[in-house]
């Protein structure tokens, strides 16, 4: 059956997070960033069920890495609602692997969990770990990235080819439709490839052109080496375009260090310290946020559900907004913790 409802006796004991087991490569936990006090007031809450104290729902939530603000938000509120509600959360990093990440799912599917939360790197790849779920019966919520597949009972997240299209006319607006933009992406991820197609799609439809894309995978570091690449080996490059909180980190880092704050202007995807301190400079001219915490919120609020039975909504969408260097302020509040 495919949703396993439990009619116990009520309880709310509070869990603290637990690991997976150490013999695997794909248990790599680490505890949320940010105390549940500390955190925005979800705007969503789980119907949910009684269940025992003794025996609480397990659910797993197996996500693309734990270096980024970014999907730390996501576990923060996510583990917040599972304390709330007395769920055994394991908290797994896919640590930017594909291969990584499907064979989490399948150790939890293994280990008889109630529901499975993932944001996946490759959404075509992650399918068979996510069909072999729901042929054993649990549920999966799939959260940032869109994971087309009927096994999937609840989608969480952002409509990334309409944020990048949204910031690239945000782009358009500043640039009057002239001049080139240079692309720090991560073609090893979906949902960065729609973001990136988005924008691309926007700026050319408004008159400018795309020159180089680099690959920063997703990581830190690299973004920063691909985005040096970039500006070095085009030094009339006017703008700069970053798809994920990695490679916005890694543009900034770029940028400082090359002395080139005054000559580039820079858009792209999350807040963090380095985006904020561009933002306020100036030459961060506009960044996609996404409500992090309600990702975590909602994905785990469908969980529960789904582990007690409930319906639950497939579709739900979180918007996004654009912080500028008017704005900025306004949102320090993702940076907390």
């Amino acid at each position: 059956m495919k949703r396993r409802p439990l009619a116990l006796a009520a309880g709310a004991c509070l869990l603290a997070l637990t690991a997976c087991d150490s013999g695997s490569a794909a248990d790599s936990a680490a505890p949320s960033s940010q105390s549940a006090s500390s955190l925005p007031a979800s705007s969503v809450q789980p119907t949910g069920c009684e269940q025992a104290a003794a025996d609480p729902f397990k659910i797993g939530l197996v996500t693309i890495n734990l270096q980024a603000l970014f999907f730390n938000q996501i576990n923060s509120a996510a583990q917040a609602m599972a304390d709330q509600y007395g769920v055994d959360l394991q908290i797994i990093s896919g640590n930017d692997d594909s291969v990584t990440q499907a064979n989490a799912i399948d150790t939890l599917v293994a280990g008889g969990v109630d529901a499975i939360i993932v944001d996946a790197i490759d959404t075509e790849g992650i399918k068979p770990s996510v069909q072999a779920a729901d042929a054993a019966g649990i549920p999966v919520v799939a959260v940032d990235a869109v994971v087309d597949d009927p096994s999937v009972d609840a989608q969480v997240g952002t409509a990334n080819s309409e944020g990048g299209a949204q910031i690239g006319q945000a782009l358009l607006e500043q640039s009057g439709g002239e001049g080139e933009v240079g692309i720090v992406g991560a073609l090893n991820s979906t949902i960065q490839l729609e973001r990136q197609q988005g924008f691309t799609d926007a700026v050319t439809a408004g008159g400018m052109t795309v020159g180089t894309v680099v690959d920063g995978k997703n990581v830190q570091e690299t973004a920063q080496s691909a985005a040096e690449n970039l500006l070095t080996g085009n030094p009339d490059l006017r703008y700069v375009y970053a798809t994920g909180e990695p490679a916005l980190i890694g543009v900034a880092a770029a940028v400082r260090g090359q002395g080139a704050q005054d000559r580039v202007d820079v858009v792209g995807w999350d807040l963090s310290d380095p985006a904020v301190q561009g933002l306020r400079d100036g030459w961060i001219t506009g960044v996609v946020q996404q409500q992090t915490f309600e990702f975590g919120y909602h994905a785990m609020a469908s969980a529960i559900d789904l582990a007690c039975g409930n319906p639950v909504e497939r579709d739900q969408p979180v918007p996004t907004e654009i912080v500028t260097p008017d704005n900025v302020d306004d949102y320090t509040f993702y940076l907390e913790g």
